[in-house]
């Protein structure tokens, strides 16, 4: 056969397969869009096309630095929420096509709507812009933010008169905080450190610096082992108290039909994580053991009496005994709620 006829043949076989392997990647992108918003729950197997299959000598997913070939969501491999990935398909002919999907994990179980009751009001000051919030005894510790009027401050519940406060350097923007034992810790918003100070007078003692996971610092609680901090994503992240800087370990959260992110002020109360989702008035209630909203607290009512704009926005969660307090960026009051 002369050459001038094998060229066209050749040319016209590398045409079919290029246009098979685009069927296969588009028919592998349709499916994975097609699979964000209903999601998958943990142990549901990858149900790909039979275009993908039938076409492929081996199918893996990739996750940064780990593979898995199993086409089913194991929670050693995915975490809730969103997960970015790639799939590897290596066809029957040698060739080796990528494809970059993201894979929603839902909690199996619906989470449920909390009730409550307004059952007292009490006065916050206006100019707080609270970060972190929690209550021990009588006494708020609150951690406002913004820079040039970050601080740590505690006052009795009822009063707004600061009974000891310590302020933050003009560029520090102060965030969320928490009681360990004798101490305070507070984070900051972007400078990659936190702050340890002695409760009875927030006299700064020590700093501490972020793992290295953690790109910013959010919320801050304690569960009576472990520091629990959020960045703004959808991890949770559970550091070593005696030295913040090393991560025991994480969690990402979500919950039956949602993932969700920009987790803020964070609680610990009778093993569970109750946390605000910024710019939205609700709190989710939080299985520490694997990131399962369980729960849901929907303060909109109370929200739309204080938000006038972007940033007075409900963020801060204290518990009184059983009843929980609320309040928020500059709002007036602090509400105290039974859970019915």
């Amino acid at each position: 056969m002369k050459l001038r006829t094998i060229i066209p043949i050749l040319a016209f076989a590398f045409l079919i397969s290029c246009n098979k392997d685009k069927e296969i990647l588009n028919t592998l992108n349709d499916y994975n869009i097609s699979m964000e918003s209903k999601g998958y729950h943990f142990g549901d197997a990858l149900n790909l096309p039979n275009e993908v299959t039938t076409n492929a000598e081996s199918i893996s997913i990739s996750f940064g630095d780990k593979e898995t070939s199993s086409l089913v969501v194991d929670p050693k491999f995915f975490t809730l929420g969103d997960n970015a990935v790639t799939f590897i398909i290596k066809k029957k002919g040698g060739e080796t096509l990528n494809q970059d999907a993201t894979i929603n994990v839902f909690a199996k179980n619906p989470e449920a709507l909390l009730k409550y009751e307004i059952v007292k009001e009490y006065p916050h000051d206006p100019k707080n812009f609270v970060q972190g919030f929690q209550l021990e005894g009588n006494i708020i510790y609150e951690s406002d933010g913004q820079e040039g009027s970050s601080r740590i401050l505690k006052y009795a519940l009822g009063s707004t008169t600061p009974i000891a406060s310590t302020n933050q350097a003009e560029k520090i923007f102060s965030e969320g905080s928490t009681i360990v034992g004798d101490k305070v810790f507070q984070l900051t918003w972007l400078d990659k450190k936190g702050f340890i100070y002695d409760k009875n007078s927030l006299q700064l003692l020590s700093e501490f610096p972020y793992p290295n996971v953690m790109g910013e610092g959010w919320g801050l609680t304690y569960d009576g082992k472990n520091l629990i901090a959020s960045d703004g994503t959808k991890n949770i992240y559970f550091l070593n108290a005696t030295d913040p800087s090393k991560m025991v370990r994480y969690i990402a959260v979500a919950g039956n039909t949602e993932a969700y992110d920009q987790l803020n002020e964070l609680e610990f109360h009778n093993g569970f994580i109750y946390a605000n989702v910024w710019q939205k008035p609700i709190v989710l209630k939080i299985n520490p053991a694997n990131g399962e909203v369980v729960g849901k607290f929907d303060f909109t009512d109370i929200a739309k009496k204080n938000t006038t704009g972007n940033d007075d926005v409900l963020n801060g969660i204290a518990f009184k005994g059983e009843n929980m307090l609320i309040t928020g960026k500059n709002w007036s009051k602090i509400y105290e709620v039974v859970i019915k």
